[in-house]
């Protein structure tokens, strides 16, 4: 086990200029967001949904290595970053039209 992540340096020079862009300049600041609300700030500016970069924050974030997710956790994780997917392309979008997104039914919208 590592320790969580000092800085968000740490987590590349990609990641931490789209951290820095929603105004995440701090490791601090990225565990007290939490992953998923920090994926889905940098999701609605225009990061391209990336699920290696979601689980590679979420290991770095519980201070594990970033491959160090398997099977079920693994899983887990993709639904989790696929329901952040589609809220943030949709934030209007009811629970049920996100939760239809995620599996890959459109709603058709008037």
């Amino acid at each position: 086990m590592t320790d969580p992540v000092s800085s968000i340096r740490n987590l590349g020079p990609a990641f931490e200029k789209s951290c820095i862009s929603v105004g995440i300049t701090t490791a601090q600041q990225l565990r007290d967001l939490g992953a998923d609300t920090a994926y889905e700030m940098l999701l609605k500016v225009g990061q391209r949904p990336h699920f290696i970069g979601y689980y590679v924050l979420v290991m770095a974030l519980q201070g594990r290595p970033w491959n160090d997710c398997k099977g079920a956790e693994k899983k887990a994780l993709r639904v989790k970053f696929d329901a952040l997917k589609a809220r943030a392309h949709d934030p209007q979008a009811s629970e049920f039209e996100r939760m239809m997104d995620m599996i890959g039914v459109r709603s058709a919208k008037t």
